[in-house]
């Protein structure tokens, strides 16, 4: 059984919702980005998601656009990302790295390569946020032929008659978008979150995670009854932009803020 898949099934077993938590790598600077995953896969996280930072992330909000910003301000290179995620995986050998990138940065280097090159550094599996399934045979085949898991996004704007297509594409799992719009914190969550995660595994067996604008304990709470996984990243990566001028206790402060989030995760 690949890691992700066993993340989710330890969490099943537990009786919990997978944490999936989301930083952009290299923000604000690379120890400090080290430190971060550090802290989260230390305190309760199950997955984490890295962000390659980009300098054109549309699916993005704000709090995310000036993570990717204040990574590529500080020198950091797709070298540099895939260092990270050796040094995460030298330290976490069992611990999930989905990559969360866009097309463009996957094409620019040769998908082959680009994919070669993620697996070669420890990733588990590629989120390419603007490429749609209906045009990702490329990039699956070449995930397929080394291992490397993929992930594609529902929206709830998402036809019913998409859905069968963007299941077949995903080895990982899918992710369930719960707002229209970018990525960012929110006051409240999605009303309809069980009948969009119905719809969903009625096309797939994979788990199914749900994100954006989950940002409290209470958030994760909600989402944690229904999904298999929930996803913070703006209320972690808020964590980091509030002690940039105090960079050595992004960790303390970031394994604090996950402990607090992952609480919510059990359905007992």
């Amino acid at each position: 059984m690949d890691r992700i898949a066993s993340a989710f099934s330890r969490a099943q077993a537990e009786n919990r919702a997978a944490f999936v938590a989301y930083l952009c790598a290299g923000d604000p600077d690379f120890d400090t980005s080290l430190a971060a995953c550090r802290a989260l896969l230390s305190n309760g996280v199950d997955v984490l998601e890295l962000g390659v930072p980009f300098s054109d992330p549309l699916a993005d909000g704000l709090t995310n656009q000036l993570a990717a910003q204040r990574a590529l301000e500080s020198g950091i290179t797709a070298a540099q990302v895939l260092e990270l995620v050796r040094r995460v995986r030298a330290e976490f050998p069992e611990a999930p790295i989905v990559l969360y990138t866009y097309y463009n940065l996957v094409f620019a280097k040769g998908i082959e390569a680009y994919v070669k090159s993620a697996v070669d550094a420890g990733a588990d599996a590629l989120l390419t946020l603007d490429l749609p399934p209906e045009e990702a045979d490329e990039v699956n085949r070449a995930c397929a032929a080394h291992g490397l898991r993929t992930v594609f996004i529902v929206a709830p704007t998402t036809p019913a008659r998409r859905l069968p297509v963007i299941a077949k594409a995903a080895t990982g799992f899918i992710y369930y978008v719960s707002r229209e719009g970018v990525t960012g914190v929110r006051d409240s969550m999605a009303a309809n979150i069980p009948e969009a995660l119905a719809a969903i595994r009625s096309a797939t067996k994979l788990p199914v995670v749900v994100g954006f604008g989950i940002s409290t304990r209470e958030h994760v709470a909600q989402v944690a009854k229904h999904a298999d996984g929930v996803v913070v990243g703006s209320a972690l990566v808020n964590v980091i932009r509030d002690r940039i001028d105090d960079r050595a206790s992004v960790g303390e402060a970031l394994a604090k803020k996950a402990r607090e989030l992952v609480a919510g995760v059990g359905r007992g």
